[in-house]
Parts: C-alpha cells; structure tokens; sequence
C-alpha cells in the first residue's frame, strides 16, 4: 500500500514537471525548465527570434516584440518595437514596464501622428511617473517597492529608420554586412549607463560636483553611492527621491547623508540610425548575455547558422561561457534551480530582428498583420520548486 502511494506520488510530480517542458504552441514560444524560447516568427519587416533563460528565483527581466501599428490610430504609423527590461531588487517594475512602455509610445504617436525621438522620450517619461504612482500608493504597505527598478532597452523600427533607446546597461547590436569581404561586423548602437565605465563615472562626478563618494568603488566593483552599478534607470526611487530614503525602507537602502536633487536619471539616451541595405540583424539582450559573448562573438553566432533558433542559440553560447568559468559542464550547469542558478550567471533575455531589405524600403506602405509576444520563463510561486530541465 506504501509503495503504491509512493509510485502515485511520483507520477504526479512528474505530470506537474512535464507542464513546464515543451509546453504551449509555437506560436507562443516554448518552455524547456529555466528556458523558453520562440525560434522563429515574422514581424513586419523580416522575421525575429526569442530566448529568456532565468536564473534568479523569480524571473526578473522582462522583454517584448510588437509589430504593426504603433499608433493607437489606424492611419499610422506602421513598424516594429522591441524591448528588453532587466530588472533588480525584483520583478515589479520590468514586469510594469512590459505593461505599459509600448501603450504609452502608442499614444504619443497617435498625438503626433508619427515615430520620432519625443515620441519615445515622452513614453519612457510617462512610464517612469506611472510607476512613481504606484510606488507612492503602496508606499505604507510596500515599501521595498521604491528600492526595485529595471534597464529598460528599446529599439523602434518604423519608415526605413531605426531608433533605439536606452537606460541602464542592456545592449543593442546591430550585424552590418560588409560586401567588400563579406564580413558582417559588430555595431553596438546603445549607450550604457554603468559606473564601471569611466564616461559614467565622470558624467556623476560633474553632475554632483559637491559629493566625492557619489562613486564608489566597492568590493573591486564601481557603485553609484556604493549601492548600484548603474546611473539611469525606471524605478530606483530610492535614490531619485528622498522621501522614499527613509523608514520604513531598509535601512541598507538608506542613505546616512540627505539629498536634495536625484542620484540616478530615467532620462534615456537615444540614438537614430537610417537603415542601410547591409544592415542585416539587430541584437537586443540583457547585460546577462554580454557579460559572456562579446559584440563580434554574438554577431558571428547570428550570422554562422540558421535564423532559427538564433535567439537560443546566443543565450546556449553564454551559459556554456558561463559553466567554462566555473570549470564545469554545461550539462550539469542546466541542472542547477534557479535562485541557486544566480550565482552563476544572470537572468538572459535576447531578441533577434531580421531586417529584410526589401520590407524595410517599402516600410512606409506596409501593413502586415500585427504581432505581439512576451518573452520569459514561468514565474513559479516564490517557494515552489521549478522542474529540473532536462
């Protein structure tokens, strides 16, 4: 009778596991343990590829592809936006970001009609209040909140131009064919806001020219107040506002000294780029991933095999990089759970866009079917036990 009861208990946690491998259609993408990936899609202008592994306990990126209007009116305008939103201290506000970024860029659209660089400046502004808002509605009851934040990573593709934005230190990379050797080469075209680049440390110290430990240097490791490697972001609020540095915050979030003007910036740096007919893909991905491959290592990996399974293929090179560093195996890295998965590499989120020449000169007339998919892992209860994956 004990046996029997055993051999059931056995077959239902594995029916339970097996939800989580493989699972869903793939048109929604598939989940393999800590993995889910998209192979292959179209968006409006070529086809795109997916791939999320987590690491932490709770998935804390975020990421998105939407396709087709990027207005909330019919007339316009039509393209692709992409984004990757890598959050820390939590998952709240990446996942706020995946909510309400692109709603916010559709609406300003619809007020001016069209794509520019003020369109996305105001929809991350928007989205940066909107989640001020809800940090100061549960302020009493949550606290923490104002101590969670994420990068946030855009790239907008719309009439033949690509604008990509950017706060924190995610990376946007752009594969550019060379035809004269036939080469494609790296091309970063976002802007990182870290404190372990000199730039950043400098930009602080000017900004803040009244306090010598705005930067600090920290375990071998440069931190902004000795608490943050990164200067821009959504959320912190902690440090952009100093009625959230405060009890009841904990207090090794709490400044000793008060500040008068913000500490941290969610004003992005954006760049605008005219699609050229050799500009062949764009790589966006969470610093996870650049923490392994370099920006040639990924644009090879892109370019050396098939579009399937592309996104995949760049997040297997970095955990592979990852279990090399360790001096393990790859096969044995995938067994460890996530939480335990963190102290060996970061959560990844990449996206890769295809940009087929032909679809990006006729940008301005197409009108494709719509696209619109999120990308991660599940998110399991904070103290349930994820499958292994297999």
């Amino acid at each position: 009778m004990l046996s029997r009861l055993i051999n059931f208990l056995k077959a239902c946690c594995r029916s339970s596991a097996d939800r989580y491998v493989h699972s869903g259609t793939d048109s929604a993408g598939r989940q393999d343990g800590l993995f889910w990936y998209k192979d292959s899609g179209q968006h409006l202008l070529g086809e795109f590829s997916m791939a999320v592994v987590q690491a932490n306990n709770l998935l804390e990126d975020q990421s998105q592809i939407e396709s087709g209007s990027l207005s909330l009116l019919d007339s316009g305008p039509y393209g692709t936006f992409v984004g990757v939103y890598d959050g820390h201290g939590g998952p709240e506000t990446s996942r706020y970001i995946n909510d309400h970024l692109f709603q916010n860029l559709k609406r300003f659209a619809a007020e001016q009609n069209s794509m520019s660089v003020d369109v996305i400046r105001k929809a991350f502004q928007a989205t940066e209040e909107g989640f001020i808002s809800l940090v100061a509605q549960q302020w009493l009851t949550k606290p923490q909140m104002a101590s969670v934040g994420a990068c946030c990573l855009v790239g907008v593709i719309c009439d033949g131009t690509l604008y990509v934005a950017n706060l924190g230190d995610s990376r946007a990379v752009l594969g550019r064919l060379v035809r004269a050797t036939g080469e494609v080469l790296a091309l970063q075209l976002s802007a990182e806001h870290n404190a372990s680049i000199e730039s950043v440390r400098q930009e602080l110290h000017s900004m803040h020219p009244d306090d010598p430990q705005i930067v600090v240097l920290k375990h071998n490791v440069w931190r902004v107040k000795g608490l943050i490697q990164i200067s821009r972001s959504i959320g912190d609020l902690y440090l952009k506002n100093a009625e959230y540095n405060k009890e009841p915050l904990y207090a090794k979030f709490r400044l000793r000294e008060p500040f008068t003007r913000p500490i941290l910036s969610a004003d992005p740096a954006i760049s605008v780029h005219e699609l050229q007919p050799h500009d062949q893909f764009l790589i966006l991905a969470s610093d996870g991933l650049w923490e392994h491959l370099s920006n040639q290592e990924a644009v090879d990996i892109v370019r050396n095999s098939s579009r399937k399974g592309s996104a995949r293929r760049l997040v297997k090179a970095a955990l592979q990089e990852a279990a090399k560093k360790r001096e393990m195996r790859y096969s044995d890295l995938k067994k460890i759970d996530r939480g335990v998965r963190r102290h060996f590499h970061d959560d990844i989120s990449v996206i890769v866009v295809f940009l087929d020449s032909n679809l990006v000169s006729r940008a301005s007339s197409l009108r494709g079917p719509s696209v619109s998919l999120r990308g991660g892992g599940m998110n399991f209860p904070a103290k349930s036990l994820a499958p292994t994956p297999t």
